[in-house]
């Protein structure tokens, strides 16, 4: 397994994720698997599945955001194989969110499942959420 390939992918992942919060998903969809398995949950729906769907949900969140930055990633776990991994950080966004025309601080617990296809490591499964502090069971019944 090419260790720089995974990193540079990861890279260029990360670097995306700065285009979607400027509202741009494009760089975000060609880092991720075009196939019918590739998975999708943000925290503006329920999950997504197969390219087409996941293709539109990224459109419709990138949407919510403008003027963003990623203000970093903390890295939580990760592991990597010949032909899977995954990564599980916390991704802190500074953007306009929906119609807020302020800067707003956001960070997100993300779990992110890589594969390689051809060669090349695309993401395959990707869950974020704004739950990153501890949290009563009384929130799980909150409508």
């Amino acid at each position: 397994m090419d260790e720089a390939q995974f990193n540079e992918a990861l890279d260029q992942y990360h670097r995306a994720a700065g285009e979607f919060v400027k509202g741009n998903p494009e760089p975000y969809k060609a880092a991720f698997s075009h196939r019918d398995d590739v998975t999708l949950g943000n925290p503006f729906g329920p999950f997504a599945r197969g390219w087409d769907q996941v293709a539109a949900t990224m459109d419709r969140a990138a949407a919510n955001y403008r003027d963003g930055e990623m203000t970093g990633f903390e890295s939580l776990a990760g592991l990597v194989t010949p032909e899977l991994a995954y990564i599980v950080e916390v991704e802190r966004i500074r953007a306009k969110i929906g119609d807020n025309s302020k800067l707003v601080d956001v960070a997100l617990r993300a779990t992110s499942v890589l594969r390689r296809e051809e060669g090349v490591w695309k993401v395959v499964h990707r869950h974020a959420d704004p739950i990153t502090t501890a949290r009563g069971p009384e929130t799980l019944t909150q409508t």
